[in-house]
């Protein structure tokens, strides 16, 4: 889409990509037609003509719309060198997929288009990172699409709905199977966005129906994370088309050397395959790690539970989090989001004015080898890290780890209460708790780690509890 999309900062990224790729030309992401909006009926109506993953985070309050559009085009396949630039093997292979689109109204509209690149670990398309942060989004007016560019994904739907879905397909009617099409889907994505100063063609969709972008950032979550490396590394610096990306939860080493701004953010969970070879903060690259949060938490699995309730037309109200047979009681109750919330803020303003963000402290670990081991406490809860206050100010052991029958239990951290005897010796009173509480909280509003509004919620919470009294 769009010859007419050229722009100051794609151009100056090309440069940056010609010095990148040496001798090799720049390769331009191909033509897409997109189509849409395309007719749904109400989320939660219960009909299989509705949004797969539409949001269950409310949208009609705040003004937002959500429609969904469907993508067409060519895709090549990209060679795969370790931290270098790709090269295109073949090309001209057809992909048509969909693509949700979730904005606010104009006046409310803060310039910022996030692009996640949805999971579809165990099969379902699972847009993750809105579940984490929807609602910080939609509080500060950002734009959000989501990308359905992976064939696990898109077969769940056409199951789902083969009428609304069935013409879907990113492997070239079977010709390729591994997902190499993802990336120039994904990047199409993004060109499709219109920025400050850009827009639509005749004839061509417009997306955000005339919101215009000052910044396009990618992020992904889990195995969505891990394509975001690779895309890193490999395809985006043939033609670059998002200012900033947020990697989370996965993902190995990234290159830095381009101009695009990578956060990378990581829940306890995470750090055990990766804390043995860390990657160094630099110009363009930030890692923070949340001590004594999961991969998979609370929070995620609620907003999960409403989105599969609202596909299927039933009740979204008092939903809980799954029993999952692991070993230990699953899921961390360290608030993850919170923390993203803020990297998300600080990504946003270091794009905008070069400003980095706040480095943090790496998990403490006891030993690297033969494998990882954490540092811990006394109670079981690890050392190092963004630690917030719900870690610190202990009234759990809450871990990133877990194991059990259920194949995904080592994702799902652990939440073990202390026992009354240990909460009084902890914290006498009520009012040494909040102020425990409170101090802690300030000092990681002050780093930057959390945002007021968590700060608020957090001190709030504590003042609400019965610890102490």
């Amino acid at each position: 889409m769009g010859s007419s999309k050229g722009k100051l900062t794609r151009r100056a990224y090309a440069l940056v990509s010609l010095f990148l790729c040496s001798v090799q030309a720049v390769a331009q992401v191909p033509a897409a037609t997109i189509s849409g909006p395309i007719p749904a009926d109400k989320a939660g109506s219960g009909t299989l003509n509705t949004i797969y993953s539409a949001s269950a985070i409310g949208l009609a309050d705040a003004a937002y719309i959500e429609e969904e559009y469907f993508i067409e085009g060519r895709a090549n396949r990209y060679s795969n060198p370790e931290l270098e630039t790709a090269a295109i093997i073949d090309s001209d292979h057809r992909y048509k997929t969909r693509l949700v689109v979730r904005r606010p109204e104009p006046s409310a509209f803060n310039g910022i288009v996030v692009v996640e690149w949805i999971n579809v670990t165990g099969g379902p398309d699972k847009d993750i990172d809105w579940w984490q942060s929807g609602s910080h989004f939609i509080r500060n007016g950002y734009a959000y699409v989501v990308v359905s560019a992976q064939q696990m994904g898109i077969d769940t739907m056409r199951a789902w709905s083969a009428e609304r879905y069935g013409s879907l397909d990113v492997t070239h009617d079977g010709m390729a199977t591994q997902d190499e099409l993802s990336y120039d889907i994904f990047s199409a994505v993004g060109k499709a966005i219109n920025r400050v100063g850009e827009s639509a063609a005749v004839g061509e969709v417009d997306i955000l129906a005339g919101l215009k972008a000052e910044q396009i950032i990618a992020t992904g979550h889990s195995q969505s994370a891990s394509r975001l490396a690779t895309y890193l590394n490999n395809i985006h610096p043939l033609e670059p088309v998002f200012d900033g990306v947020m990697v989370h939860g996965g993902g190995g080493r990234i290159r830095d050397d381009q101009p695009v701004k990578i956060f990378k953010i990581m829940a306890e969970t995470d750090m055990m395959r990766r804390a043995a070879s860390p990657q160094p903060d630099t110009d363009t690259f930030r890692q923070w790690e949340v001590a004594g949060s999961s991969h998979v938490d609370v929070p995620f699995e609620i907003e999960y539970a409403r989105v599969r309730n609202l596909r299927e037309g039933v009740s979204t109200d008092n939903v809980q989090p799954r029993d999952q047979a692991c070993e230990l009681p699953p899921y961390s109750r360290v608030p993850f989001r919170d923390v993203m919330n803020a990297a998300f803020e600080h990504l946003v303003a270091w794009v905008r004015d070069d400003v980095p963000p706040p480095s943090a402290d790496p998990l403490r670990l006891k030993r690297m080898m033969p494998q990882v081991e954490f540092a811990r406490d006394e109670y079981g809860n690890v050392l190092g890290g963004i630690r917030l206050a719900e870690h610190v100010v202990a009234t759990a052991k809450n871990t990133g780890m877990n194991s059990g029958s259920n194949r995904f239990c080592f994702l799902y951290g652990s939440h073990q209460p202390f026992d009354q005897a240990t909460l009084e010796a902890l914290y006498p009173t009520h009012e040494a708790y909040v102020r425990a509480v409170r101090e802690v909280v300030e000092g990681n509003l002050a780093d930057g780690y959390i945002l007021p509004l968590a700060a608020q919620e957090t001190i709030r919470e504590a003042q609400a509890s019965q610890i102490g009294r």
